[in-house]
């Protein structure tokens, strides 16, 4: 069982740092390489940049009053939540549909059920 994971590309868990300005502000976000590919797919999607993607989500989490003392964490569960809605059908595999237009309340919803 583990080999499946054991001997995946070694690329894929090496981190890599990027700058990147929010209001102005330049800012350093390390992630592996395999959290970097989630966010670039899941921007492309909406028809934006990683960069602006994350000014995006940054933004958002300050509007809903979240703490970001660990905004990387952060990062990292949008894209395995990404990846867990995909797998129940909630947010579709075909990366050609924005997840702008997904019914996000409903999504929210079923996904409050399943983890309470």
């Amino acid at each position: 069982m583990c080999e499946l994971f054991i001997k995946a590309d070694a690329r894929l868990w090496e981190s890599t740092t990027r700058s990147l300005r929010i209001d102005g502000m330049v800012t350093s976000v390390r992630l592996e390489n395999f959290f970097w590919s989630k966010l670039e797919e899941i921007s492309r999607r909406d028809g934006m940049n990683v960069v602006q993607l994350i000014t995006r989500l940054h933004h958002e989490s300050i509007d809903a009053g979240h703490d970001l003392g660990n905004f990387t964490s952060f990062l990292r569960v949008c894209c395995a939540r990404y990846l867990d809605l995909q797998v129940t059908g909630d947010i579709p595999a075909d990366v050609t549909r924005p997840i702008a237009e997904l019914d996000a309340p409903i999504i929210l919803g079923r996904e409050r059920e399943k983890y309470h």
